[in-house]
């Protein structure tokens, strides 16, 4: 049994890099076996991929997140689209809109974000989606705009509602939970994991934050991953291990990933 960590800040865990990849053997040791690490900044992202290098099951998005639409740097665009030839780079991400911090002005964050997704699909790669309180305007993007490997929403928020509409649209989506979806007020998760095809799932740390409600109060690792599929698996009814041998062909497949 493996578990594969769609979405990490290792930069943000922990700075320092001998630290970084201590932090990934333990990953290792709790069957998590693959971990994406999201940019945190793309001013940083460099630093991260670098600590990171000889960590082989470590991969790699890149991306202006919108807390960056301010300031994302003069040459962001063609620093992503070299950071994407680097070995092990396998999204861009994580991009989006957040309406609940107001980053800049909404006008601006759409244009980053449509920006992105344009670049996603001129380098044939998938997007990791951030969406905080701006639900409606990500779908009408989203549906213009989806590059053709597709998107996942990562640290699902919205309701079973919003993830029936947006799966209608046919995007190529994929839904993610984090540690959150163990928390017992987290009604509109359960119930958004339980109308879902199976097929559509993946699991993610979201570390530093959103920890399991085991480890609250802690700062989330990626070795937590487990917590969070052992509830899903036992909030749908259905063993671990052909839960978690779903959530390793799923999140593979997104990613354009060899099984092994």
């Amino acid at each position: 049994m493996q578990y594969f960590d769609t979405h990490a800040h290792v930069g943000l865990i922990i700075d320092d890099p001998i630290e970084q990849l201590i932090v990934i053997q333990e990953a290792r040791a709790a069957q998590v076996a693959r971990i994406v690490s999201i940019c945190n900044s793309l001013h940083d992202f460099s630093t991260v991929y670098n600590n990171l290098k000889s960590a082989v099951n470590v991969y790699h998005a890149v991306g202006v997140s919108p807390s960056e639409v301010q300031n994302p740097g003069r040459d962001w665009v063609q620093i992503i689209e070299q950071s994407v030839q680097l070995p092990r780079v396998v999204a861009i991400g994580e991009i989006g809109l957040d309406y609940y911090r107001k980053f800049g002005d909404k006008n601006s964050q759409i244009e980053l974000f449509i920006t992105q997704l344009d670049m996603a699909a001129k380098l044939n790669l998938p997007v990791v989606i951030h969406n905080r309180e701006a639900g409606h305007d990500v779908l009408d993007i989203l549906k213009d705009r989806m590059p053709p490997r597709g998107g996942v929403f990562h640290c699902y928020s919205e309701t079973a509602e919003y993830a029936e509409r947006a799966l209608s649209l046919d995007l190529n989506l994929y839904f993610s939970f984090a540690g959150n979806l163990t928390y017992r007020n987290a009604r509109n998760l359960h119930e958004t994991v339980k109308v879902l095809p199976l097929d559509r799932i993946l699991i993610e740390s979201e570390s530093p934050f959103m920890v399991p409600a085991e480890h609250r109060g802690k700062r989330n690792m990626p070795k937590y991953l487990p917590l969070t599929a052992r509830f899903m698996a036992e909030m749908l009814d259905i063993e671990e291990e052909s839960l978690a041998a779903q959530l390793w062909e799923n999140s593979n497949r997104f990613f354009g990933l060899n099984l092994e």
